[in-house]
């Protein structure tokens, strides 16, 4: 390596650990957000608590939603770091920074390092990079495996002349079984895609039979299949719910949550990448003009099949998710490396040797920077307006170790992870009715997860399970401010002891009074509001 390009990878290698040291900052500044991070941190938590590495639960209730990857790593966080939301927030953070890694080494090998030092600024900066990569779900995971998938494969296919390279084909492969792990068949099924379409653009078939065929399909076999046999052998109807209901169900249904219009995945891509979707543009219409520098691009082929694989990456993903009636922002995470490394080409044909290309660089960069750093205080608010943590800290002033904990009216997902129960919850709904009329919601979460597990089923009480509540010492109610109308106006002799932002806490009329101890614990919590 030339030492000009040794010197742009140090100053890349610095890029990296500046952004994902901002990154951690970040995300140690702000709360669990409800409801995602409370309900993925939670069940993070309880496989921990509870040693059941198999079985995903929410408030004791199976959870199959998803597969349970991000629930082991949240757990081993916890056990290393502790439990609290940072820990939590390494999981993703370190998935953000391999889909970083991934992207400047694969870059720089096949594009240059000068190639490579823009984009991981570009990705480094941007809103899908430091928020994204610190929110607590399973679309970062899902992303970053997706990305790196794509890319090694890619530079498998265009490393060998003949034959794809073993070592990162395998990689490649390995990264598709952690994507199936992370979220479901998308963690296969995309990759493939994006491959299958750009080996036929670029006219590569004839390296596929060489492929490592055998060897990859026993890593992604070895890797992504046990925990799917084991849990559906303990749970049978697992499989059909995971895959058919919100797998396929979600894609094909128009009943589910976040419906969006087709267009919504162009707005998601100029929020998560801020500034630099500019330059995006810009290379898209210098793509159909003639200057030097796009000819110049246009002779190198190396450079033009990775364009080629970043542009079929951006829109055969995108055009995937904008499909389905359901629509999610972080479903857009997968194409932002290939939008990163557009965007530094079109800085590359429209600004390269521009006098004030520079500081406009470092200029855009603080602006992006800036941008996340007020997003994570708007965030940060938003979520201390809706957040249970007050509450949490009432309890730990009140509640004993053996006392049982109600919920009411809606349900506080940040709520047990913050109070660190060690038993479910009691929900107060009208179930047989709720099983006939919910929609895609936290009740029917709690009521289908139930079918799997008749004691954790148990945890599921009507409304009318209050006198009998109030009767004993050590139970505990909590319901929104607003008040529950399914409950008796009297609450059956329930008082209330606390009122946070959000919710508020009563006690059982048989439970004692708080000692002197106890009420000046609850006053520290009332002015510390």
């Amino acid at each position: 390596m030339h030492s000009e390009d040794s010197e742009t990878s140090r100053r890349t290698g610095w890029a990296v650990l500046t952004c994902f040291a901002l990154l951690l900052v970040l995300a140690a500044m702000r709360p669990l957000a409800v409801p995602d991070e409370g309900r993925y941190g939670e069940i993070g938590r309880w496989m921990l608590q509870s040693g059941d590495w198999l079985t995903p639960r929410l408030n004791g209730i199976p959870f199959f939603h998803k597969p349970p990857y991000l629930y082991w790593l949240e757990a081993a966080a916890m056990a290393v770091l502790g439990v609290h939301a940072w820990a939590l927030r390494w999981v993703p953070a370190l998935h953000a920074l391999m889909m970083l890694v991934v992207m400047w080494q694969v870059a720089r090998r096949w594009g240059g390092p000068a190639l490579a030092h823009r984009a991981v600024w570009m990705l480094g900066s941007s809103l899908a990079f430091l928020m994204g990569g610190q929110y607590v779900n399973h679309d970062m995971l899902v992303a970053s495996w997706m990305s790196v998938a794509i890319f090694c494969l890619g530079w498998s296919f265009e490393q060998g002349s003949e034959r794809p390279h073993v070592g990162w084909a395998l990689f490649g492969v390995l990264a598709c079984a952690l994507g199936v792990l992370s979220k479901g068949l998308i963690g296969l099924l995309l990759p493939g895609l994006v491959l299958v379409l750009w080996l036929t653009l670029t006219r590569q078939w004839r390296k596929v039979t060489s492929f490592p065929w055998l060897r990859g399909m026993a890593l992604f076999l070895v890797v992504a299949l046990p925990w799917f046999v084991l849990a559906h052998q303990a749970h049978p109807d697992m499989l059909a719910y995971m895959f058919g209901k919100h797998q396929f169900g979600r894609y094909t249904a128009t009943t589910f949550n976040n419906a969006r219009p087709w267009w919504f995945y162009g707005v998601a891509v100029v929020v998560l990448i801020g500034p630099w979707i500019l330059w995006v543009l810009h290379l898209a219409w210098r793509e159909c003009r003639s200057n030097p520098a796009m000819a110049a691009l246009r002779a190198d082929s190396a450079q033009r099949r990775l364009m080629l694989l970043c542009w079929v990456t951006t829109l055969a993903i995108l055009g995937f998710f904008s499909i389905p009636n359901s629509k999610l922002l972080g479903y857009a995470l997968p194409v932002l490396p290939a939008l990163a490394l557009l965007a530094a080409w079109g800085w590359q044909v429209g600004l390269a040797g521009k006098p004030y290309a520079s500081w406009l660089f470092r200029a855009l960069v603080a602006l992006s920077l800036g941008m996340a750093v007020v997003a994570n205080e708007v965030a940060s608010r938003y979520t201390l307006r809706h957040s249970s943590a007050d509450i949490a800290h009432a309890l730990a002033c009140v509640k004993g170790p053996d006392d049982t904990v109600l919920l009411a009216g809606d349900y506080a997902y940040d709520l047990p992870f913050l109070a660190r129960f060690t038993a479910p919850m009691v929900v107060l709904q009208d179930w047989p009715q709720l099983r006939q009329s919910a929609g895609d919601n936290w009740r029917r979460e709690l009521f289908e997860g139930a079918d799997f597990d008749a004691q954790a089923a148990r945890s599921l009480q009507t409304p009318d399970v209050l006198k009998d509540a109030a009767s004993r010492t050590g139970a505990w109610l909590v319901m929104p401010r607003t008040g529950v109308p399914e409950l008796p106006a009297d609450l059956a002799g329930f008082a209330p002891i606390f009122s946070g932002n959000a919710w508020g806490l009563f006690k059982s009329p048989g439970s004692p009074q708080a000692t002197p101890e106890q009420q000046r614990c609850l006053a520290q919590r009332l002015k510390a509001q």
